[in-house]
């Protein structure tokens, strides 16, 4: 014996955004931005020969 499908109640929230994308179209996709404030760091440490060679 089939299940029976589960009514899916009314929810305004995806009507109204259906009929958003009737009207003006899909949203364009997120980007993601990099944090300015993020400083950007080594993820090693420098060798003490490395060190030594800049010097």
């Amino acid at each position: 014996m089939a299940r029976k499908r589960k009514i899916k109640r009314f929810r305004a929230v995806k009507a109204v955004k259906a009929m958003a994308r009737e009207q003006i179209g899909t949203p364009p996709a997120s980007r993601v931005v990099p944090d300015r404030k993020k400083k950007k760091t080594e993820k090693h440490k420098p060798t003490l020969g490395k060190m030594l060679e800049q010097d």
